[in-house]
């Protein structure tokens, strides 16, 4: 456990030491005071609808099972037989009355109660099959906020309500956007895996000085495709994907405009940046105006003129989970180790919208966070380039001081509207809070 002095020294007000993305030490205390105790988002409601329903997932580097119970209710079981420590189960999802380990065949209950084993006579008469040691370990609590399922192993500590703060309000507007109120996640998903520390992640996501450099490729070919929208963008996605690609290539100008928020909890997010084509705010077309049309029959013109008027982009809520309301996404943080992370990225179909609303949704979802992205492998890239140059041994401490004195209050929060490594302060912030050994 290191003390409160070096907590405070390693996230230091002027930037992160490198070995926080290096050691390996530092990475399993994360994992013990940040993964096995914060909030952790683990899935969706959608995933488990009905009894018996589960998802193989992590909270960190813990392998879990999400399960929905015969009352309806969740657990969050570990994923590994408590005789010989065996991974229990190995699909990702499906529908089960017990869960039996493939080694022994110990038979697990929904709830983790172990209810099954062969050939129990052999066991010495100390063996007792209703022994809780010899439950599935779950997860002390597990909370939802409309829908979004989180879990902690601690049993102290905020609620998720109070956890989630001000991130209520990506998750309140991307469930207002569907006109039944109503969403589901679809379309599959996306997994990406980098040579780097989980951490990057978050500190790229509200980052406005990268776009234009890390991602001039992408700018440069998007720009090269002049005439806007051909008959081929018709057919394929009336130029989404190049709008999005040519959005990164703002001026410094305009990124500096861009508003950044971070709050007490380490989460953050920035103002909206697709300023034109079919990913800006105003943009209109028959399939757009079918669908306010049905938002407006659901909340009122005011109303739905306000829950499509917030454009925010990456709602970051640390440490895991990034929530782009507008555009139907979210993408999930997955700790390997030290030096490996894995991202997913799901969308999600609004109730009562249009299809090509969800059309939109996975097209997206393909061009930013895919394998295939040329936006996303470019961030993939640094991200190696950056871990690379941290384990030489090189550099003492990263740099977070930009835009430090520019950081105005804003109610508990903290808000700049000029080019800030704002995100990163608050989420080393976040990191010295769990970290500690007080907490």
């Amino acid at each position: 456990m290191l003390t409160i002095d070096e907590i405070n020294n390693i996230a230091g007000v002027d930037g992160m030491q490198a070995r926080a993305y290096t050691d390996p030490d530092i990475f399993e205390l994360e994992m013990d005071q940040i993964f096995r105790r914060a909030w952790i988002f683990i899935g969706h409601d959608s995933q488990v609808p009905n009894s018996g329903d589960f998802i193989r997932t992590r909270m960190g580097v813990d392998e879990i099972l999400l399960v929905r119970q015969p009352d309806s209710s969740l657990r969050v079981l570990s994923n590994n037989c408590t005789h010989r420590g065996t991974r229990l189960c190995a699909v990702a999802q499906g529908n089960t009355k017990s869960f039996v380990c493939p080694y022994h065949a110990w038979g697990f209950a929904l709830d983790g109660v172990l209810k099954a084993v062969p050939d129990i006579e052999s066991y010495p008469g100390s063996f007792d099959i209703k022994d809780k040691a010899l439950h599935l370990i779950s997860a002390a609590r597990v909370e939802s906020y409309r829908g979004f399922i989180f879990a902690s192993k601690a049993t102290a500590g905020p609620n998720l309500y109070d956890f989630l703060g001000r991130m209520t309000e990506a998750i309140d507007n991307l469930l207002d956007r569907s006109p039944d109120g109503e969403i589901v996640m679809e379309g599959g998903h996306f997994s990406v895996r980098y040579h780097g520390n989980w951490k990057l992640h978050h500190e790229n996501a509200n980052d406005t000085v990268h776009p234009g450099y890390v991602h001039e490729s992408s700018v440069t070919s998007a720009r090269q495709a002049e005439g806007g929208v051909t008959p081929q963008d018709e057919l394929v996605d009336r130029g989404q994907t190049k709008g999005m690609m040519a959005s990164n290539g703002l001026t410094a100008k305009d990124w500096n405009a861009i508003e950044l928020n971070g709050l007490p909890q380490g989460h953050s997010f920035m103002g909206g940046f697709y300023k034109s084509g079919l990913l800006a705010p105003q943009q209109s077309d028959a399939a757009i105006e079918t669908y306010r049309e049905a938002l407006e029959a659901s909340h009122g013109k005011e109303k739905a003129a306000k829950i499509l008027g917030m454009d925010r982009f990456n709602n970051l809520v640390w440490p895991n989970l990034n929530v782009n309301a507008q555009f139907h996404q979210i993408r999930v943080v997955y700790p390997v180790a030290v030096n490996e992370t894995i991202i997913k990225g799901y969308c999600f179909r609004l109730k009562g919208a249009p299809d090509e609303i969800f059309y939109r949704a996975v097209r997206f979802l393909g061009t930013l966070v895919s394998p295939a992205s040329m936006i996303f492998s470019d961030d993939l890239e640094i991200f190696g380039r950056v871990q690379a140059g941290l384990e030489t041994g090189s550099l003492d401490r990263l740099d977070s001081r930009r835009g430090i004195k520019t950081d105005q209050k804003n109610g508990n929060a903290l808000q700049s509207t000029t080019s800030s490594e704002l995100p990163l302060r608050t989420q080393s912030k976040a990191w010295r809070h769990w970290m500690s050994p007080d907490t």
